[in-house]
């Protein structure tokens, strides 16, 4: 039988071909990871800088706990800013979090003591946190379902270029016969403003969700927002693939029907009970990637400078082969988690990841290791643990139902990063600061164990979400379960109430 109007607005976008659009969607949205990528490693390329008397005078203490006030923005930001996206609307949510970001980098090249910066940080966390509901669950929206695991992966390892862009940009600024580390760490911020700017006026051409759109009841615009991409891909491409029926069994409840905003208490059965084997494994898969990522990230530059004696101003070189494992991990090995499927490299990358950081740590640990090595391995470590903290953003922002979704990317990523990236940077910046190789080995190791655990859960409860619909998946029920009340049941059932209490 052919789909409803509204049921076939998700069809309609998930059988696009791949087009200029959609590029320039990925580039305008995806360009958010860039900006976080630049911000970590500004911090962490200028941190041993900061501890210079005529900068900031931080010890590594401070430097570790600005790495860990900028998480905790992130988590109140992803929360807060996660629950109006799913309240306002996608558009309205990426175009406030990124106009905060920018305000706060600013005033991040004024800070004079360690309380501004501090602030400062805190003040950008927020604007980024944001950034990650906001801009996951739009990109999830608009991609089509067949690319969506690629696509998802290879945009969140943007990170990275704005890593390098980060470090590149510490590299030569910092430099004596530029503008040296007395102004060049504050130009560094100027410049991460400049690029805000510029992305926001790419960014104001992006469309709403027409999937949001449709949940909140405005048919109208949803439709109309559809038929422009349909028309903008049919200008590239010619007549577009033929809709697809619907598939027996399919549930009855239209995809566009309107729930509205849901009550922390229906949201929390959701997680809670609908999904409750979902709800663990994501949780574990984000503390495992934040705790990695931020114990050694933000750290970095402090373990050069005091293990390996690399000078301050040349701490950004041992960055690329840093960033270059991470770029080409998801861009590698992202098609196969379109392929071989979500369980299978979710699993793998995790476990293959934590080998790799308990290998290293044990190097380090011996001595075995110099700046140049530790680079390198921390390359090779962080090839597959860049697509497999990918996953964990993409299986938060494709498993739960389309009226929670900001809000759950936010709760979990709010859950792993203020486990994983809070705790992190202040307790390698106080282990480093010991000065004792095996306790920083122990502090790795604990991301090793994190990840280890992470990747066995995947290889049990991971969904198969490889080329279904998002509407397909938040149906989908662990094989060998009795099927109970899905999640999705609980909020059409949650709909037909209140539109009862209308009446």
């Amino acid at each position: 039988m052919p789909l409803s109007a509204a049921a076939s607005l998700p069809a309609r976008l998930d059988r696009l071909p791949w087009s200029r659009w959609h590029w320039r969607v990925v580039i305008a949205l995806g360009v958010a990871w860039v900006l976080d990528g630049l911000e970590v490693t500004l911090v962490g390329s200028i941190g041993s800088v900061l501890e210079r008397p005529d900068t900031l005078g931080l010890d590594a203490a401070q430097v570790g706990w600005t790495g860990s006030l900028y998480i905790a923005g992130a988590v109140v930001g992803a929360l807060v800013f996660g629950r109006l996206t799913d309240r306002l609307g996608r558009k309205k949510l990426f175009m406030i979090t990124l106009a905060l970001y920018m305000a706060a980098t600013l005033a991040s090249a004024f800070a004079t003591d360690f309380h501004w910066f501090a602030l400062c940080r805190l003040a950008t966390g927020l604007g980024v946190g944001g950034e990650y509901a906001a801009i996951n669950s739009a990109i999830d929206e608009l991609v089509p379902a067949r690319v969506r695991g690629r696509v998802n992966l290879v945009i969140n390892a943007s990170f990275w270029i704005g890593a390098a862009l980060g470090a590149g940009l510490s590299l030569v600024i910092l430099d004596e016969r530029v503008l040296g580390p007395v102004m060049g760490w504050r130009v560094c911020f100027l410049l991460g403003a400049v690029l805000a700017v510029a992305i926001v006026l790419v960014r104001r051409h992006v469309p709403e969700s027409p999937r949001w759109l449709a949940m909140h009841g405005h048919h109208a615009r949803a439709e109309a927002v559809v038929r422009e991409i349909e028309a903008q891909v049919m200008a590239e491409h010619g007549t577009l693939p033929a809709l697809p029926t619907a598939a027996p069994g399919e549930s009855s409840r239209s995809p566009g029907q309107a729930v509205g905003l849901l009550s922390w208490r229906e949201i929390a059965q959701v997680l809670l009970h609908h999904y409750r084997a979902r709800s663990l494994m994501v949780a574990l898969m984000m503390v495992a990637q934040a705790f990695v990522y931020n114990a050694i990230f933000f750290t970095y530059s402090l373990v050069l400078t005091r293990f390996f004696q690399v000078p301050d101003t040349r701490v950004a070189l041992y960055l690329f082969p840093f960033a270059l494992g991470n770029v080409l991990g998801p861009l590698l090995l992202g098609h196969l988690f379109d392929s071989i499927g979500r369980r299978r490299m979710i699993a793998a990358t995790y476990l293959l990841a934590g080998l790799g950081l308990a290998a290293t740590a044990a190097a380090f640990n011996a001595g075995w290791l110099d700046a140049l090595g530790l680079a390198l391995c921390w390359s090779a470590v962080f090839f597959v643990a860049s697509a497999a903290a990918s996953s964990a953003y993409l299986t938060a922002s494709e498993v739960f139902p389309l009226q929670m979704r900001a809000m759950a990317i936010a709760i979990f990523y709010a859950i792993g990063t203020g486990v994983g990236g809070f705790i992190a940077p202040a307790l390698l910046g106080w282990l480093i600061a010991s000065g004792d190789r095996q306790a920083v080995a122990a502090g790795y190791a604990v991301g090793a164990v994190l990840a280890l655990l992470a990747g066995l859960c995947a290889l049990r409860w991971a969904v198969d979400a490889e080329r279904r619909t998002l509407e397909e998946v938040a149906e989908l029920k662990r094989r060998g379960r009795r099927r109970r009340a899905s999640g999705q049941d609980l909020l059409g059932n949650a709909c037909a109430q209140r539109g009862q209490q209308r009446l």
